[in-house]
């Protein structure tokens, strides 16, 4: 029963982003000058004839990791079309993060995107935000945290029900103990995904805190684990990068293990086909990007609120292995994916 209740929470997430995609599309139209950011690669979805806007985008982003590339280049597509002027930040201490989006405040923008990865830190100045009169939507992290803090709509994945689904899948291969690997401790998101893969994994789970910002202490932490407990028989990582990291370390430790991820990459996508990497859970970040920026440009031009700002509109998950790669390595190689 409860797997079956997950199923259909995963299903609604897949009909949530296909009509938040159509809503975005249909809802272009034509002419426009050239946008801030605009990137090579955008939609060719026509030109918004709405007055120029500027919005803020404030992200939890750490220097280096290519997850936010994704988020950022669908960010820069949305902006392109409606007309907006993007302001893209990004610190991964939560203070500093803090202080970019008062930064967007004392600028006067027009919306506010913001993910709310240590949601005490920004709550003080997202009601700031709010309190001048600024839309504040928020996305990727923070599910548990956005309609306690005002926010108008939420774009992304819920992590307990993506780690339930990895959980059930790591049953399904066979698995009897894992590794969780989580880079940024205290984020909310990170450990809930490894809460959900606890509630559902029948074998035993260990969480594994590393430093996200200095990956050769990456390397050799994993490494060590592994060497210490040759028991161990998956390791799970929570971004692309950190598997390919891990692909290397169960190399150095001479382990048996098989890698898993959360979220994927080019890189990533070409790991699977090529069997280093068994699978990755897929949030779809370039659509978080998109949505968040569209969904200020539709409230701000016509009112709109997805989700009717009682839910949240979700992104995922879905898994990305061997048998259906091939469905997104397009778009990986193209940076959408």
């Amino acid at each position: 029963m409860e797997r079956s209740r997950r199923n259909r929470r995963i299903s609604a997430a897949a009909a949530l982003s296909a009509a938040a995609l159509l809503l975005a599309a249909g809802c272009s139209s034509s002419s426009g000058g050239k946008k801030a950011e605009e990137s090579p690669d955008t939609a060719a979805a026509g030109k918004a004839d709405t007055p120029r806007m500027k919005i803020a985008m404030v992200t939890h982003a750490a220097p280096g990791d290519t997850f936010w590339d994704l988020i950022r280049k669908g960010a820069q597509a949305a902006a392109a079309k409606d007309n907006v002027e993007l302001i893209y930040s990004n610190d991964p201490n939560a203070a500093t993060q803090a202080n970019l989006i008062q930064n967007a405040i004392d600028q006067k923008v027009d919306g506010i995107a913001v993910t709310l990865a240590k949601p005490d830190a920004m709550k003080d100045v997202v009601a700031k935000a709010e309190a001048a009169g600024i839309p504040v939507v928020g996305f990727n992290a923070g599910l548990d945290d956005w309609k306690d803090q005002g926010l108008l709509e939420y774009f992304g994945q819920d992590e307990s029900v993506a780690g339930e689904a990895l959980g059930d899948k790591l049953n399904d291969l066979g698995a009897k103990h894992y590794i969780c690997v989580i880079h940024e401790q205290g984020h909310v998101a990170l450990e809930a995904r490894c809460a959900g893969v606890k509630k559902t994994f029948k074998g035993k789970t260990e969480n594994l805190y590393v430093n996200g910002t200095d990956m050769p202490s990456v390397k050799s932490t994993i490494t060590a684990k592994l060497k210490q407990d040759s028991g161990i028989d998956y390791v799970v990582t929570l971004g692309a990068p950190f598997a390919l990291t891990a692909v290397q370390s169960v190399a150095d430790a001479g382990s048996d293990a098989k890698v898993g991820t959360f979220d994927l990459n080019k890189d990533l996508v070409k790991a699977v086909k090529d069997g280093g990497v068994q699978f990755a859970v897929d949030q779809q970040p370039y659509l978080q990007g998109y949505l968040s920026v569209d969904s200020l440009w539709l409230y701000k031009t016509n009112g709109n609120v997805s989700g009717g700002g009682v839910a949240p509109v979700l992104t995922g998950p879905a898994f990305v292995d061997k048998d259906n790669v091939e469905s997104v390595a397009a778009f990986a190689a193209k940076g959408t994916r």
